[in-house]
């Protein structure tokens, strides 16, 4: 049944089913359960050479091809993908990945600071705005979607493990990078948001629509926390390997039940 909306994005259709398959052009054998979808950049594809990943499936979109990679640890497979930014374009793989075996997800990426935050700090999301547009076509209309509490326990173990410092927050995921507006900053930090990013709420939505568990930590990276004067910095490229190897070892405790 389709929920009707004078507003196209709030409109959802709960029940018939979808037009194209998310595997409908998989042709590899099905993936690992754990899987690392990472918005690093070139050192994912370092780490999948220098640690003998194969390569499951490439898949072939106008802009570029996307390497999914899978690397074999000593007691287990787990998937390695650099992700495309943007929430529609991450969804897209990541739906895939999901209907082809991945069910325990874990995504770690750079985001914006609202609040005073230092650079290369650690974020944990507990729950997203959900000011972009593709979680709507996954779960039904809400302000915020809230996080699986499974993995978000592993994420802060592992940090506590590493003796690593982190927050917990409320992230606002945004497709709109150039209309951040100064009131808008002011608005969303007021109602609890210190983080923005562009796709945590759209992969929490697709990871429910199709029964996978999801988490997500952050890295800090540029601020908006001065609405008169951007500040760049170096965009948290520091904390990129590092990243990614956190990505890993949390994957490697998540022994949760399969969702």
């Amino acid at each position: 049944m389709i929920i009707k909306n004078e507003i196209p994005l709030l409109e959802y259709d709960d029940t018939s089913p979808e037009v194209i398959a998310p595997d409908h052009d998989w042709t590899a054998a099905p993936l690992p359960e754990k899987c690392l979808f990472a918005f690093l950049g070139d050192v994912v594809h370092e780490y999948a050479t220098q640690h003998n990943a194969t390569v499951a499936q490439t898949l072939i979109t106008v802009s570029h091809d996307i390497q999914v990679y899978v690397l074999h640890e000593e007691k287990e497979n787990i998937c390695l993908v650099q992700s495309p930014i943007g929430a529609a374009a991450a969804a897209q793989v990541l739906d895939t990945l999901v209907n082809c075996g991945c069910k325990k997800v874990i995504a770690v990426g750079s985001c914006g600071v609202l609040a005073d935050l230092p650079e290369n700090a650690f974020i944990v999301p507990t729950r997203a705005l959900r000011a972009e547009g593709t979680s709507y076509h996954y779960l039904p209309a809400s302000r915020y979607i809230d996080l699986d509490p499974e993995p978000i326990a592993v994420i802060e173990q592992t940090f506590k493990k590493h003796d690593l410092p982190f927050v917990t927050c409320t992230t606002w995921s945004t497709d709109g990078f150039f209309r951040e507006t100064r009131d808008m900053v002011r608005y969303r930090l007021e109602e609890g948001c210190s983080v923005v990013e562009m796709e945590c709420a759209a992969l929490a939505a697709c990871s429910r629509k199709r029964g996978a568990q999801f988490g997500q930590f952050l890295f800090t990276a540029d601020s908006l926390a001065n609405v008169h004067e951007y500040d760049a910095r170096d965009f948290g490229t520091g904390s990129h390997q590092k990243a990614l190897l956190l990505g890993l070892d949390i994957l490697r405790a998540y022994d949760c039940t399969q969702a």
